[in-house]
């Protein structure tokens, strides 16, 4: 077990290490002083130098680069320069839209991916199975911004039951939050589950047809018994390993639906600094979003040891 968890994250950590290398450098390759990017090309050399100095652009890259993985770990992520405001507070600020956005766009689509497909596999070639692989089919064809423009035409225009958009801020409530996050939640979730919803049809008819799902409804469990405590729990590494894909993809994706919606998200903040050419927000955020994909990828492998022991002994 040790030595399973120890190889995990030496690659955890590697990995974070790999990614920051190439966020930090590839926007150091950029044509141009970095300053003169920022502030446009009417900027006078003392504001291009003012600016150099404050951004450190004076110093070498490699020192550079060694300061902001420090910040990182500390949480001094630098100051933007388009809000004159710490990096790290309008991350906080961001996530705490972004995260239960996701949250809840994840738990949507797992709770309808699992149950369709479960049905499915459950009738196999019957009217529901093709029903269900029928859905699933539209709702991957379907692109997320469209499904997102119809649940505001349906539920806020037409029949006022949510809001177009805005964020009313959890200092007003939970309740009121929620409410704001349910409609971009549900245009998110829809093309995971359709994904997943497949997938999990998969997964359980492959794991249906082991000798000992046929011996455990041979001692008289019934269908739904073995489906849902012997199959499920069987097909859920590769479920899993969708469902971490899936996750992080929410994670990254949600910037065009906070758009759609007007949420004040990690999406909206990247591209308002694309706009204001803000490179130390740029930076941090990109960082933070291949950051959260390599942890959601690091807990799928500890999810794997935990539903599959056989995993860890093969690694030991």
């Amino acid at each position: 077990m040790s030595v399973f968890l120890l190889k995990r994250f030496v690659t955890f950590v590697a990995t974070l290490l790999a990614a920051s290398l190439v966020v930090f450098f590839v926007l150091e390759i950029l044509p141009g002083n970095a300053a003169e990017v920022m502030l446009g090309p009417t900027a006078t050399p003392d504001q291009v130098a003012a600016l150099s100095k404050k951004l450190g652009l004076d110093r070498p890259a490699g020192v550079r680069y060694l300061d902001w993985l420090r910040g990182m770990v500390t949480g001094e992520l630098g100051v933007s320069v388009a809000y004159d405001t710490p990096v790290s507070q309008l991350l906080a600020e961001r996530l705490a839209v972004t995260l239960p956005l996701a949250v809840m766009a994840m738990l949507l689509t797992t709770l309808i991916a699992l149950v369709l497909g479960v049905y499915a596999a459950s009738r196999q070639n019957k009217l529901g199975d093709v029903s269900v692989m029928a859905l699933s089919q539209l709702g991957i064809a379907i692109p997320t911004f469209w499904f997102a423009i119809v649940l505001i035409l349906v539920f806020a225009v037409k029949l006022q039951w949510f809001s177009a958009g805005g964020f009313p801020g959890w200092d007003d409530g939970v309740l009121p939050a929620l409410r704001a996050l349910v409609l971009p939640a549900f245009s998110l979730a829809v093309v995971q589950a359709a994904i997943l919803t497949r997938m999990t049809r998969s997964a359980v008819l492959e794991v249906m047809r082991e000798d000992y799902v046929r011996t455990a409804r041979a001692k008289g469990l019934s269908k739904r018994a073995v489906l849902w405590r012997h199959v499920l729990r069987n097909a859920m590494i590769p479920v899993i390993t969708v469902m971490g894909l899936q996750f992080a993809f929410l994670l990254t994706g949600a910037i065009i639906v906070e758009n759609v919606f007007y949420l004040p998200g990690i999406g909206r903040l990247v591209f308002q600094a694309i706009a204001n050419r803000d490179l130390v927000v740029v930076r941090n955020v990109v960082m933070l979003l291949a950051g959260m994909v390599i942890i959601i990828n690091f807990v799928v492998d500890l999810l794997y040891a935990a539903i599959d022991p056989r995993l860890k002994a093969s690694d030991a």
